[in-house]
């Protein structure tokens, strides 16, 4: 028997399919539903609807858009010789914040994971490969620190290097505020590998 009634467990199982949400908050988040008005309910359901059909990938970097390309392809004043390869859109907006980039990009949809039957064909890498002509200097790898991040861009790197194009790392260490001795190995690892002269 369910524990709720069949309309508010419905939409608690919607809210359960995304990513990171457990019963409790999905359960939260339909009661929050439960109190908009109609006319919230329904700018909420058309939120959802609109992104479905107007939200595509970009023709070039494969990043999220509402045309045919996205706001930095789009940009005429953008770096087309350095680009920033990233897992997923949610990295260009991260990267975006700092303002500190002036190359493009481009968005992988994932990372390299044998255990969940992703392999690089699953990925968006034969199109960042047509994208390396002699205009290309630069490729910055900005995969997560995950065991498939740095196995996608061990993968990269091997396809990239023979081509004469310069393949850099995101240098990842402690973060500001941090103290060394709550560090992980990797961590304290990736931060020496990463230091710089000052």
């Amino acid at each position: 028997m369910a524990e709720y009634i069949l309309p508010l467990e419905k939409l608690i199982e919607q809210f359960r399919k995304l990513p990171g949400i457990g019963k409790k908050t999905a359960v939260r988040l339909a009661f929050s539903v439960l109190e908009f008005s109609a006319e919230e309910a329904e700018a909420f359901a058309e939120a959802v609807r609109g992104a479905k059909a107007n939200v595509r990938t970009c023709a070039v970097c494969q990043n999220f858009s509402d045309g045919e390309l996205c706001p930095v392809c789009a940009d005429s004043e953008r770096d087309r010789s350095v680009i920033c390869v990233v897992e997923d859109a949610k990295a260009v907006m991260s990267l975006e914040k700092v303002k500190e980039f002036g190359g493009v990009y481009h968005v992988l949809h994932g990372a390299i994971s044998p255990m969940d039957g992703i392999g690089p064909d699953k990925l968006r890498i034969r199109e960042l490969m047509t994208r390396l002509t002699e205009e290309v200097n630069e490729v910055i790898i900005a995969t997560n620190p995950t065991v498939e991040g740095e196995a996608t861009a061990m993968y990269l790197t091997k396809l990239i290097k023979p081509l004469g194009i310069k393949v850099s790392r995101l240098a990842y260490g402690i973060p500001v505020g941090g103290e060394l001795e709550y560090a992980d190995e990797v961590t304290l690892m990736r931060a020496l590998e990463g230091r710089r002269s000052i």
